[in-house]
């Protein structure tokens, strides 16, 4: 078991794989559908279920295996709710951006460059540094601006697909 002081690290990473094949198994999933029309909400639809177990049913359990008591501030359920939503919409902005032809390699390029930008503008305009923005360090804002010109070179210069490989014939279970 890894020291319970980085244990942080793990989950994160944790996040990373997880948010790093989002993209690629909704895509997967909106096109096996097999609903040009409708296939992109029905893969929606069951991310919501995954979702409602996950992120509905295992905190409840943990809460009452804890014995957690119920009470919630106002505000503190507002706020989550808000940033439920917010993940909410941005799936769906996903599912929108593969509907209108953008390539999971190139949206998802874009979507974790410029998530953790808008994260930093956001977070610094709600907590400025001591000092002022002017007391940045310029490796922050050097990590910003790559953060944004990987995005931007992912995007502009990703690999032109293969071609695709045939799939062999279904198996009749008949000797040849």
């Amino acid at each position: 078991m890894p020291d319970k002081s980085n244990l942080w690290m793990l989950f994160a990473l944790l996040t990373v794989a997880c948010w790093g094949l989002y993209g690629i198994f909704l895509h997967m999933g909106q096109l096996e559908m097999k609903d040009p029309v409708h296939g992109r909400n029905k893969a929606f639809f069951c991310v919501g279920i995954a979702y409602f177990l996950i992120a509905v049913l295992a905190p409840a359990g943990f809460l009452i295996a804890q014995g957690a008591d119920w009470n919630m501030p106002g505000k503190a359920i507002w706020l989550s709710l808000i940033a439920g939503a917010l993940g909410a919409v941005g799936a769906f902005g996903v599912l929108l951006a593969f509907g209108a032809k953008g390539q999971p390699a190139v949206v998802m390029a874009i979507i974790f460059a410029g998530a953790p930008v808008v994260n930093a503008v956001v977070a610094l305009s709600l907590h400025p540094p001591a000092g002022g923005i002017a007391k940045l360090p310029w490796q922050f804002i050097a990590g910003i601006v790559l953060a944004a010109v990987g995005g931007t070179l992912v995007t502009l210069y990703k690999p032109a697909p293969g071609k695709p490989t045939a799939s062999p014939p279904p198996s009749t279970g008949q000797p040849k």
